[in-house]
């Protein structure tokens, strides 16, 4: 009874406590995104300074790019555009069916490579010889292979995605303590259950980081696929820029592809920070 009292005492005492203060230099969110937002202005400011007066540094040189001036009538234009639309849903469908294909058959790979050896030694031979062909190289088997020009659209950022994926899974999976595991099987723990309890929680962190990056690449990889054919499509837009001779139109093509892949890589992270509550970083970054 003294100690159920004593307990609740404590437990009175922790709520009527102030909340712990932030580490001295932790800044703000508010400051951090303003932070942010003054960098890529910067950046543009230093670009249209770079080609206003031609700045050349040799090996490279601005005096034929087009400027931030002139790249803002051409997004004008695009937003204004009927194919718009068109444009957007093509990309994202293909990016979208070859990331989600990505990550069950990353994931799925990646769970049962980094459990076993046998097949560690048997499919991450093949797949490492692959993972260093570009995607472009891809290219000519994509038609060959399939029947459309649709599906080797979404081959080639399947490919894109796939590897960072199975990577990151196999590297979170081969970090699970073994501890745990074993653990688990001596109170009796299934194999399943196993996977599902002990294995896929700890390599979940390794899993979204993954993911992010798979998403970034398919982004990546998306001019080379919509080079196959097409007629809709951010990546084709912006090639189809390049045989034009629309300069700004490129910039303006590969803008959106920025935007587009930084945001969907930030909506997986998040999905991944809400989804694995259990994991945060040790020590605070200054």
């Amino acid at each position: 009874m003294s100690a159920t009292l004593d307990l609740t005492a404590r437990q009175r005492s922790a709520a009527t406590e102030p909340a712990p203060a932030a580490p001295a230099g932790r800044r703000s969110p508010t400051f951090r995104r303003a932070l942010r937002i003054a960098s890529i202005a910067l950046f543009i400011a230093a670009w249209q300074l770079a080609v206003h007066y031609r700045l050349s540094l040799g090996v490279v040189t601005f005096a034929n790019m087009p400027s931030p001036a002139n790249t803002i009538p051409a997004l004008w234009d695009l937003l204004h555009s009927p194919k718009l639309p068109m444009h957007l849903a093509a990309s994202l469908t293909r990016v979208l069916v070859g990331f989600c294909a990505a990550a069950v058959v990353g994931v799925g790979l990646g769970l049962a490579i980094g459990r076993y050896r046998a097949l560690e030694d048997i499919l991450l031979p093949p797949l490492e010889m692959l993972r260093p062909i570009p995607a472009v190289a891809w290219i000519p088997l994509a038609i060959l292979m399939f029947p459309s020009s649709e599906l080797s659209m979404m081959f080639i950022t399947f490919i894109g995605a796939l590897f960072p994926i199975l990577l990151n899974t196999i590297h979170g999976v081969e970090a699970v303590d073994p501890r745990l595991v074993a653990t688990a099987r001596g109170l009796g723990t299934g194999t399943l259950s196993l996977y599902t309890e002990v294995v896929l929680p700890g390599a979940a962190p390794s899993i979204f980081t993954g993911l992010s990056i798979g998403m970034g690449t398919a982004w990546f990889c998306l001019v080379t696929a919509e080079m196959i054919a097409g007629q809709y499509g951010i990546g084709y837009f912006t090639w189809e820029s390049y045989t034009l001779q629309n300069y700004a139109d490129i910039v303006v093509g590969m803008a959106l592809i920025g935007v587009l892949g930084m945001g969907s890589s930030l909506l997986v992270k998040r999905v991944g920070n809400a989804l694995t509550p259990w994991y945060r970083l040790r020590g605070a970054r200054q």
